[in-house]
């Protein structure tokens, strides 16, 4: 199963500093931003698992058992 990416139009890779090179797909509920020039990623939890998160914790992963 192929997954389809799309680019962030002017959007600058916060490693690199490299413009229009972040890539985006969702997988497992989760964002996932990448950076085609370095390689760098950032991921973001869905909306529903930050809720339920303190304010002084961070959220590692989430399990979605099948």
């Amino acid at each position: 199963m192929s997954v389809r990416k799309r680019f962030i139009a002017g959007a600058v890779c916060p490693e690199c500093q490299t413009r229009d090179s972040l890539a985006m797909w969702r997988e497992n509920n989760v964002d996932i931003v990448e950076c085609v020039n370095c390689g760098h990623q950032m991921r973001e939890a869905d909306k529903q698992a930050r809720e339920h998160v303190r304010e002084q914790e961070q959220v590692i992963g989430i399990f979605h058992p099948d």
